[in-house]
């Protein structure tokens, strides 16, 4: 394997990790805009703590796939941002309006109004975030992202603003919020809580199928290539396979109510099927024009940056593993408490 295909499954690598961690901490946002019910406030305090210690951090591989981009694949870089520069725009809104107003709710102590609002603000930016980043992810791999100039042929509207991105963009939100209700049944203590979002976890996944059908059909229509690559290619098909193995054991384990094997399942499948899109995207980085060869840097910039991968990676994952320990231990020994008092 070549220096650009290592790196450039490193980012769909990093990609994957960004979707089941980060992703999680959007959909469990989308949850706390419909927290409801007599145990509403119970809802909203387990959704904080849950991502309280650590939602931040899960950035760090958004971070590293714009680093990765910008280095090993520049013209390919300059196309997204140049092309997409307004859902792009929208999606670093999102992620700053979302942190902003978590802190202010977690620490404003005055008119609890004002509290509310900035937890609406919480709850709609991490409703739009990762719609705007589907919305990404759709349109590199259409045939609408061409520029002439430094100008989109189609305009700055037409790249992104049409049927199949904005329908990958509701298939990643409806993902997260899957992804995330299963989390949030493990990470529940008291039956009533676990059963709610048990049932959110059921919704979310069977409009997370209706959304990956409506996708599938917009592709035949304004996605061919796309659609060709998830219809045609062997490898995508063991890939599609998989995940829909997985889809099947995570629902059937939300139905029996085994909650942690439907969390590993769950994550097994939102992670296939990012892996499943960067198999039938190969060998484009955006659609129509741009391969991993063409848009990547010269070899030895590569070999550098994938070194530098190494290394930071030895420092990386002790790390987060480290993080997570401590935190989630940490606040199993809060709950612990509590609940004996």
């Amino acid at each position: 394997m070549n220096p650009p295909m290592i790196l450039a499954g490193i980012i769909i690598a990093a990609v994957i990790w960004y979707c089941l961690l980060a992703g999680a901490d959007f959909g469990a946002g989308f949850w706390d805009l419909f927290c409801s019910g007599p145990r509403a406030d119970k809802q909203r305090e387990l959704i904080a703590s849950a991502i309280e210690p650590v939602w931040e951090t899960n950035h760090v591989w958004l971070i590293l796939v714009v680093v990765l981009l910008f280095v090993g694949f520049p013209s390919a870089f300059s196309t997204i941002c140049i092309g997409l520069a307004v859902p792009l725009f929208l999606i670093l809104l999102g992620i700053i309006l979302r942190g902003s107003s978590y802190v202010f709710r977690a620490y404003f102590t005055g008119n609890i109004q004002t509290q509310l609002y900035w937890g609406k603000l919480f709850s709609i930016a991490s409703c739009a975030t990762p719609l705007f980043l589907g919305i990404v992810i759709g349109a590199i791999s259409s045939d609408t992202l061409v520029l002439t100039d430094g100008v989109p042929n189609r305009g700055w509207l037409s790249t992104w603003f049409h049927p199949f991105p904005v329908l990958v963009g509701a298939l990643s939100l409806s993902l997260f919020a899957y992804l995330s209700a299963c989390y949030l049944t493990l990470e529940a203590e008291e039956p009533q809580l676990q059963e709610d979002f048990r049932r959110r976890a059921l919704f979310a996944g069977f409009v997370s199928l209706l959304a990956a059908f409506a996708t599938y059909a917009a592709a035949g229509v304004f996605a061919q290539e796309i659609l060709n690559g998830l219809s045609r290619a062997p490898d995508v098909w063991l890939v599609e396979l998989f995940a829909a193995i997985a889809s099947l054991v995570a629902f059937q384990g939300l139905w029996v109510r085994s909650y942690r094997r439907a969390r590993i399942a769950a994550a097994a499948q939102v992670g296939l099927i990012v892996l499943g899109w960067g198999v039938a995207q190969f060998p484009y980085l955006v659609r129509p024009r741009l391969t991993i060869a063409m848009a990547a840097a010269p070899v030895n910039v590569l070999v550098d940056v994938e070194i530098a991968c190494a290394i930071g990676g030895i420092v990386l994952f002790p790390s987060l593993y480290l993080l997570f320990s401590i935190f989630k231990a940490h606040r199993r020994s809060v709950v612990s408490k509590d609940a004996v008092a």
